[in-house]
């Protein structure tokens, strides 16, 4: 244990005595968290086994159970007590690589990089091959009608905005058509739609994600695949010159019924306040065509790093400290609602959540779901954070896997880390372990372990709730 760290709590207790802050204890506890990220953290070493030793998590699947019988092995080697809790989540896989090309009137082909959306039916043994037609938004559908939708492809192609600095925004403005184009496009006769990736920057990746189908009559159902940013540019210009060309896509994933799984989570006793609890988590699953060091195997090893990280540092909190590791954030939530369900019937009282979901790029600060009193609170803690370069407390948003607890009073929060890369990767190929900074992945566990630090010791978001 470090002489900085013997000194502050040798403060911190005088502190605690006088039932004053202590922001010079504060500040000494934090140099101490952040020193011990920076040199030796097992965040890293953790992500490279998740990555490269088990990949691809997608809920269901086998190498989503290898993540779980790991991640609980290696927090039992730190915490008080760990769990693996039940939870039935749904089961899709993509099969053999999907095959598209564009037919131009002369019959040449170029072939195009497509994936198919999670969630997706296949397409018939020998593919498609149909009209294809553009739209913007699914608004344009209506406009259209049956009579110019029927028997074609429906091409999604909204861009995200890239005037937006909050590139979270930009997403929100454009993944309805992901979300819900082959719902929409169904409805009007269309034999399947391809949707624009969701990328700021034109490359060869598609980026697949979460698509359904809503109440859509099954006879209604029909493929849905991604297009690269290039590629949609491509199909785009030949469109604008040939309105007749023909579009093909090839895919054979399966949709099966809800298997077992599990959530993990490990915990640290509190020693004065035990049921309070404070959680701190991120997804384990993720999507099939990267190993999702991004999304969010940097989530999930930052907020096991952040009980290591305590426990090292000798630090015995006050309130119970939780990591929770969901199952299947990316296609259903399944996991989260189940924590939180389980919650409630435990009548467990839950203080606050953070969750870290959004890659592991340099820390900026936080997005709380909190009221005005709360927010006063937290930003009085801005000054202990400035020698780290974190400066953004904003009011409004946490995380999908944490939003549950919202319901039972509960504050929650998101690490924000530097977001202008970060659909570079989303749900694509390339997101992989090489794509994951070991520094920033180190700098976003200990802004993390900060902030818990600091809830704990003050418990002053709990003030609202009593």
């Amino acid at each position: 244990m470090n002489k900085i760290f013997l000194f502050a709590l040798a403060v911190s207790a005088f502190a605690k005595a006088q039932q004053i802050p202590s922001p010079k204890t504060d500040s000494l506890m934090l140099r101490s968290i952040y020193d011990h990220n920076l040199t030796q953290s097992k965040s890293y070493e953790w992500l490279d086994h998740l990555s490269n030793e088990i990949g691809g998590r997608l809920s269901g699947s086998i190498q989503a159970e290898r993540a779980v019988d790991y991640t609980t092995a290696e927090l039992a080697k730190f915490v008080d007590r760990t769990e693996k809790q039940s939870v039935m989540v749904p089961k899709w896989t993509r099969g053999t690589p999907e095959f598209a090309y564009i037919q131009l009137g002369n019959l040449n082909t170029i072939n195009v990089n497509v994936c198919a959306l999670g969630g997706s039916i296949p397409t018939r043994e020998e593919g498609i091959k149909a009209e294809i037609i553009e739209v913007k938004s699914l608004d344009e559908l209506e406009v259209l009608g049956k009579e110019q939708i029927q028997g074609k492809f429906v091409f999604y192609n909204r861009p995200m905005d890239p005037k937006k600095i909050q590139t979270f925004e930009a997403y929100g403005g454009c993944v309805d058509q992901r979300y819900s184009g082959a719902r929409e496009a169904g409805k009007y006769g269309a034999v399947g739609v391809i949707v624009r990736s969701m990328n700021l920057r034109l490359d060869d990746f598609p980026h697949t994600g979460s698509m359904s189908y809503g109440d859509l009559p099954i006879e209604n159902y029909i493929p849905a695949a991604a297009i690269s940013t290039n590629d949609a540019e491509r199909l785009s210009t030949y469109l604008s010159l040939d309105s007749d060309i023909q579009f093909y896509l090839k895919q054979d994933c399966t949709v099966w019924g809800d298997v077992p799984s599990h959530n993990v989570f490990g915990e640290i006793k509190g020693s004065k306040y035990p049921d309070e609890i404070i959680v701190v988590g991120g997804h384990l699953d993720s999507w099939d065509l990267g190993d999702g060091s991004h999304d969010d195997g940097a989530g999930v090893v930052q907020s096991m790093q952040v009980l290591h990280t305590l426990k090292e540092l000798g630090y015995r909190p006050q309130r119970t400290i939780r990591v929770v590791l969901f199952m299947n954030e990316e296609n259903g939530l399944k996991g989260a609602k189940e924590y939180a369900r389980q919650a409630a019937l435990k009548k467990e009282q839950h203080i606050f959540a953070l969750e870290s979901d959004a890659g592991g790029f340099t820390p900026r600060g936080f997005s709380f779901d909190a009221s005005d009193e709360q927010m006063a609170l937290i930003n009085s803690w801005r000054n202990l954070f400035k020698p780290y370069l974190i400066h953004y407390f904003e009011q409004g948003g946490s995380g999908a896997d944490v939003g549950p607890l919202k319901e039972q009073g509960t504050v929650v929060a998101g690490l924000r880390p530097d977001s202008q890369r970060y659909f570079d990767f989303h749900h694509a190929a390339n997101d992989t372990f090489e794509a994951v900074n070991k520094r920033e992945l180190q700098l976003g566990a200990a802004t993390m372990t900060s902030l818990i630090y600091l809830i704990d010791k003050y418990g002053t978001l709990k003030k609202t709730l009593d």
